[in-house]
């Protein structure tokens, strides 16, 4: 199934049940009185995160969903039943939004959380309700209430440990084959990637992180050029990023550094928040180069970059260097999960 990261979609609550306008009439029992009931409860609209879903494409075919109504109510004081939820299951990671406010209704981060997005109208009065000392045969009955309806936009996230961010044709896809049971296509073309592609890391017994290969950015990506800002949202909700340094691009004129530098101008201007993030630095593709020869370019890109984080040379096509790096990359976000974890509980990888 193709990969769909944003949809549209609306929701209607059922609408509360009509009240009841009825009377008690039984056989010598010469005041019987109202005895109508309410409406029942229209049903709700509710989004729940599920496992297992990685994509919002159904939406794209299925776009209106309702909830069931409430009964009327009817006489002997009986509520009419009330509707049905409707509980409707959305990939893990998805922000839901108003359309026409953009206030944000939810984050499903987790399996199993859970947001209401329409509420069920209330059901309407009976007689009974109107019956009062002056007025003690009421003909009055209420409608029920509408439900709620609303057109929501749904955007999915990847949730992942590590994102990889880089020109286009940097080895990103390369990499996480080379280390995960991922299989995004490699090419040696612009833009092979053309969704987010999720691979689990095992790094050793019940050891194991979750990378994102986001498609390749470019300058202007933040304005839209490219894949533009649909993929660097995909970026916020990850721990670390790897930045791939192709060393010797497939274009003779182009610049490592200056690309290096664009990636990272591009992160600042679509949030300041992702251009503070944790990156490290990853020099990619020393087996194209002799090894001296390697050496001394990486010293010269680290050097024109001050680059002074964490560094990794790797070549992700003969996987040189990329169990160095995965080990790595496991305990940082071991700490990281240590460091964020609440005083007294266990860290969640």
């Amino acid at each position: 199934m193709r990969f769909v990261d944003e949809a549209l979609m609306r929701v209607q609550a059922g609408h509360g049940g009509r009240g009841c306008a009825s009377f008690r009439r039984e056989k010598f029992i010469p005041f019987g009185g109202p005895d109508g009931g309410d409406g029942g409860l229209g049903g709700s609209v509710y989004l729940r995160a599920k496992a297992g879903i990685n994509t919002l494409a159904d939406f794209r075919i299925q776009r209106l969903f309702k909830a069931q109504g409430g009964t009327a109510g009817s006489g002997n004081d009986c509520t009419g039943k009330g509707g049905e939820d409707l509980y409707v299951d959305v990939p893990v990671g998805t922000t839901v939004l108003d359309d026409e406010t953009q206030e944000q209704l939810g984050d499903l981060l987790h399996a199993g959380d859970i947001v209401v997005v329409a509420r069920g109208g209330k059901g309407g009065w009976g007689n009974t309700r109107f019956k009062t000392s002056t007025n003690r045969a009421p003909r009055k009955a209420m409608p029920g209430l509408p439900g709620e309806k609303r057109i929501l936009r749904l955007e999915m996230r990847v949730i992942a440990d590590v994102g990889l961010l880089g020109m286009p044709n940097a080895g990103k896809s390369t990499l996480i084959r080379a280390v995960s049971a991922a299989r995004p296509k490699v090419a040696d073309y612009p833009f092979t990637t053309m969704h987010p592609n999720l691979g689990v890391v095992s790094v050793g017994l019940n050891r194991s992180f979750v990378m994102a290969d986001i498609p390749g950015l470019i300058e202007g990506a933040a304005d839209g050029a490219g894949l533009g800002i649909r993929f660097l949202k995909h970026l916020q909700r990850t721990r670390v990023l790897l930045h791939l340094v192709d060393v010797l691009p497939p274009d003779p004129d182009a610049d490592p550094v200056k690309d290096a530098r664009a990636i990272v101008a591009e992160l600042k201007k679509f949030s300041e928040e992702l251009g503070k993030r944790e990156r490290w630095l990853v020099l990619n593709k020393l087996d194209l180069l002799p090894p001296a020869e390697g050496e001394a370019l990486c010293k010269d890109i680290v050097r024109r970059l001050r680059w002074k984080g964490p560094l990794y040379r790797i070549s992700a096509a003969t996987g040189t260097g990329t169990r160095e790096l995965v080990e790595a990359l496991m305990q940082r976000i071991e700490e990281r999960a240590a460091e964020d974890a609440p005083d007294g509980q266990a860290p969640t990888p």
